[in-house]
């Protein structure tokens, strides 16, 4: 078996001690047990970076400490690294792997489902304040922007022809978000209810709270809490869990990490990492649709 070449390897070769040697071999039984009874995959050696995040995202779940979650992946990361050596890989899937920073806790997010019953309520929203409220959350939902950068938003930073949005994020860093047609068509119908209850003026703040005014964190916070509240029991129900709810709804459908990370305006990778917390349900559905045999 190769883990039994590769725990030959510390004992012989690096000359490991008795104790680290033992670590390494749990670590890597949890792994292979993990792969079996979750995913259905019986060769280690067929493990790809996707298995690997969801083995860490369980660890994370059930309370395993940022330190333990670490030595685990190290751990892959030697074993994998000595399986690309010896030839028995081709590409090592630790290379996609970024591991959890200290206090690192999975992000809160609501489930699909949850989030298309309230999106399909707020289309029958009216009025000025309906149909504003319903483009706070399509606007947090579908571009996993911040709060501070969806009340900085101006009406033309808004282009319809698009469609997108531009948008200004930390450290005054612009980026452009692309937007669906139908949320174009959303925020420009807003605008013009907006324009008829409290008229217009150059450089027009897109959204406005019930006096016509520059809106406060606290408003938009509020909004959020409240329409996440008729669909969630979660505690956190903030304008930041609809970006994480952005970002985890994009990977678990397919979306590049990479573009996600662009979307949200991170500046490195390893900020986006942490949504990659696929279930392993969605991790199994995908092996059976993608694989010959699955």
């Amino acid at each position: 078996m190769l883990t039994d070449k590769f725990i030959a390897h510390l004992q012989y070769e690096k000359r490991y001690s008795p104790h680290t040697v033992t670590a390494y071999k749990t670590d890597l039984e949890q792994f292979s047990t993990f792969l079996v009874e979750q995913l259905e995959i019986v060769d280690i050696a067929q493990a790809d970076h996707n298995c690997v995040r969801a083995w860490l995202v369980e660890l994370m779940e059930h309370a395993r400490s940022t330190r333990s979650v670490n030595r685990k992946v190290s751990t892959l990361k030697s074993f994998y690294k000595f399986l690309r050596r010896i030839q028995e890989i081709d590409v090592d899937p630790m290379l996609k792997v970024v591991p959890p920073k200290n206090g690192q806790r999975l992000p809160v997010f609501v489930e699909e489902s949850k989030m298309l019953r309230l999106t399909e309520e707020l289309e029958n929203a009216t009025g000025f304040e309906g149909i504003r409220d319903r483009c706070i959350i399509e606007l947090f939902y579908q571009t996993g922007m911040r709060l501070s950068e969806l009340i900085g938003l101006k009406d033309q930073d808004l282009d319809i022809s698009g469609p997108s949005l531009k948008v200004l994020g930390k450290r005054n860093k612009e980026r452009i978000i692309p937007i669906s047609h139908k949320l174009a068509e959303l925020l420009n119908k807003y605008i013009s209810i907006r324009i008829e209850h409290f008229g217009s003026s150059l450089g027009e703040d897109l959204i406005l709270n019930d006096k016509g005014e520059h809106p406060d964190p606290k408003f938009v916070y509020r909004k959020v809490y409240h329409y996440l509240g008729l669909v969630t029991t979660a505690e956190k129900k903030s304008p930041h869990v609809l970006r994480h709810t952005f970002a985890t709804h994009m990977l678990n459908n397919g979306a590049d990490l990479n573009s996600i990370k662009e979307i949200l305006g991170h500046s490195d990778l390893s900020s986006t990492q942490v949504y990659t917390h696929n279930t392993i349900e969605q991790l199994k559905n995908v092996h059976k649709k993608a694989h010959p045999k699955g």
